[in-house]
């Protein structure tokens, strides 16, 4: 069995990102790990849309979207990791453009990281039959471990739908 030593965390920055950024470094920690990198995708989808806005006359470009959500998604990050005990040099924030499920596999593969720390957020069923997760298309097509995080809330509600 590999050593684990570099962890992929997909960042969605939703309001269960403080949890999984907390989590992971405690991964981080106990594994006593190389490298902790985080990785958010900047979904192609609403560059595209935004491109389709300028088209019309609106003064705003894929470009300048994409380097505003950069810098708001740092900063973000850099907040989070405020109170976490862990060295800065082995943590590493990468911004990407695409579909998010594939552009995670693609950098996982080509980082070749050990393991994967990420959350699942619960989605409406209509959505999801429409649009499926990210997460669900990474547990079922990623060669690489990934653990799902749990926040209190969400696991107290899992153990009370669970009748013993």
């Amino acid at each position: 069995m590999k050593e684990i030593k570099k962890i992929m965390v997909p960042l969605a920055f939703s309001p269960y990102s403080q949890g999984i950024v907390e989590y992971s470094v405690l991964l981080g920690r106990s594994l006593d790990i190389d490298q902790l990198l985080f990785v958010n995708v900047i979904d192609e989808r609403d560059v595209e849309t935004v491109e389709r806005i300028t088209a019309l006359g609106y003064e705003v470009d894929g470009e300048h979207y994409i380097g505003k959500i950069q810098e708001q998604r740092s900063e973000a990050l850099e907040k989070m990791l405020e109170h976490v005990d862990f060295p800065r040099e082995k943590i590493r924030l990468v911004i990407t453009v695409g579909r998010p499920a594939t552009k995670l596999l693609q950098y996982a593969v080509r980082e070749d990281v050990d393991m994967i720390v990420m959350g699942v957020k619960a989605r409406g069923e209509i959505a999801h039959a429409f649009t499926g997760s990210v997460a669900e298309k990474l547990f079922r097509r990623s060669p690489v471990t990934i653990v799902s995080y749990r926040d209190d809330k969400l696991a107290e509600r899992l153990r009370n739908r669970i009748t013993v």
